[in-house]
């Protein structure tokens, strides 16, 4: 027997059609490359959603084409999101700080029709334009008054393309299992890897998050996404935020610089943030450096890396609560978040933080095991690690174009390349990257533990660990350090603070001090390109 209920189809249109009605006088506000503070409503920007709909529709374009953005967090790239996915054709969105030759090979293989650029990218897209086979043209997310000068072919200005158009559209009724926007991986190993969305999913996890215990959006919230927009959908937070009605920040192009991002905060009366670890060591040291504050900003979400102990503890010290979730490109990205239960507030200080520091809880929404070598399941004590494998209904099934035969295991699992372990209450601690685990002598090494020690001393900006050959333990971890400006530390100094901080055979004979340590395009630290960088090194 089956239920008598409606089965209106799940779709963004429905978020923005819900907005536009309930929430249309609520705040968007951008930093633009030409305009400091742009600032309308989510009426304006549907309106504005509505008329590039019709440009859309005017390029003869088929339902399902995908249509590319390079852009940074602002008030066009939300208009694009809408707009695109809308009118039943999908938004790529792009990321600018790829290799010109990866951000190649994604437009290639997403067959994009256009592409919606901001002006940094036009020099970018220039280079590249010979090498994009199926792109028909660019248009250039600015004004008419500061459209620059370029050599690209069929371009035009946004501003321009949808002046004269109506702001009336008919929203064409799509399946909800239509696909509305598109994301590759950062391709750490190999070509990046492409993740297609669909109206369904996306709408379940913005339901997802905006339980109160996940991100938990409302109605006076103002909320800024630090997460890039070209990265997993700004974490979803461009649809919650409109679900919700929160009033929404987007810090344009300056969205790692910790002085201007604590001038926004303040200027704006931001309460929540969201953003990877680096951003908020910025926006920390600033803070420290300068003596500011950041009275209006309670929470953050941090996710993309591990959380240090010692950036926890620096947001504490200006009264902004850390949350840590953990998800993934083929997640949507949420698969957990940390939020303490009642009880937990109880616990001695150490306790307590030691639970913060996990990658977060597990959502609704999202089924979570972890087995061994042998596809066992392992049991959920906070003891055992393993392989971490998660399924649920914003979870991708295969990638896009790609051969899946090796993608997903045969009982529909979807293996994440992380070593975990799982408590009885459903928080989870990653333990490492299966790719980056060191084996020292037939044991597990997590880099992930080491690297959060090191990041507890006070002369250390930056860490990471990798391993590196060693003639009687095979390998062994190497310890990498950015110090903090001003101080000069020793690697003695540093390697002694380890000691009752991890296990002894845990801390590294060496300690090496860099002036960088390289990141992915997403803000992760990069340890395929620190593996290349120390591929020399060996104990002994």
């Amino acid at each position: 027997m089956l239920g008598q209920m409606m089965d209106d189809p799940l779709t963004i249109t429905s978020i923005m059609e819900f907005a536009d009605r309930v929430f249309r006088d609520t705040e968007i506000v951008s930093v633009t490359a030409d305009n400091p503070r742009h600032r309308y409503t989510f009426g304006a920007a549907f309106a504005r959603a509505r008329r590039l709909a019709n440009v859309l529709d005017g390029l003869g374009l088929a339902r399902g084409d995908r249509i590319a953005t390079l852009a940074w967090n602002d008030y066009r790239h939300f208009e694009l999101y809408y707009g695109i996915s809308g009118a039943g054709y999908v938004c790529h969105t792009i990321n600018p700080r790829l290799f010109p030759e990866q951000i190649a090979y994604i437009a290639n293989h997403a067959e994009d029709q256009w592409i919606f650029t901001d002006v940094a990218f036009v020099p970018l897209l220039e280079k590249l334009q010979d090498a994009l086979k199926t792109v028909k043209g660019i248009v250039v997310l600015t004004s008419q008054a500061t459209m620059p000068a370029t050599t690209l072919k069929n371009v035009h200005c946004y501003e321009a393309l949808i002046a004269d158009q109506p702001d009336r559209y008919d929203w064409p009724l799509l399946n909800e299992n239509s696909a509305c926007s598109l994301c590759y991986t950062s391709g750490t190993t190999g070509h990046p890897k492409g993740v297609l969305y669909s109206h369904r999913s996306t709408v379940l996890h913005c339901l997802a998050t905006s339980m109160r215990d996940v991100i938990g959006l409302a109605a006076g919230d103002t909320v800024m996404p630090v997460v890039p927009m070209f990265h997993v959908n700004a974490w979803g937070v461009v649809y919650s935020a409109a679900a919700a009605g929160a009033r929404l920040v987007f810090p344009g192009p300056k969205m790692g610089d910790g002085e201007t991002l604590a001038r926004l905060i303040n200027e704006e009366a931001v309460d929540l943030a969201l953003g990877v670890p680096t951003v908020w060591l910025a926006l920390v040291n600033h803070l420290r450096a300068s003596g500011g504050a950041v009275p209006s900003l309670k929470r953050v979400v941090i996710g993309g890396a591990a959380c240090p102990e010692a950036l926890l503890r620096g947001l504490d010290q200006f009264g902004v609560y850390a949350h840590i979730g953990w998800g993934m490109t083929e997640m949507s990205p949420l698969g957990t978040l940390n939020t303490l239960m009642p009880w937990m507030e109880e616990l001695p200080d150490a306790e307590k933080t030691a639970y913060r520091l996990k990658a977060g809880r597990l959502i609704y929404g999202v089924q979570m095991r972890i087995v061994d070598a042998s596809g066992a399941e392992l049991p959920w004590d906070g003891k055992h690690s393993g392989q971490l494998q998660v399924r649920g209904p914003w979870i991708c099934k295969s990638y896009y174009r790609l051969d899946n035969s090796d993608a997903h295991l045969p009982d529909g699992w979807f293996d994440t390349g992380d070593v975990a372990a799982i408590d009885p209450h459903g928080y989870m601690q990653i333990t490492d990257r299966t790719k980056d685990v060191i084996k020292s002598g037939g044991e597990w090494i997590s880099s992930i533990e080491v690297e959060n020690a090191a990041m507890g001393h006070p002369d250390v900006l930056e860490a990471a660990v990798i391993g590196v050959p060693h003639p009687k333990w095979t390998e062994r971890p190497l310890l990498v350090v950015v110090k903090r400006p001003g101080t000069e530390p020793t690697k003695e100094a540093i390697l002694a603070f380890l000691k009752g901080k991890i296990a002894t055979w845990w801390i590294p004979e060496d300690c090496v001090f860099v002036e960088f340590i390289p990141h992915t395009a997403t803000g992760k630290v990069s340890k395929k390109d620190l593996r290349d960088q120390f591929r020399d090194y060996s104990y002994g």
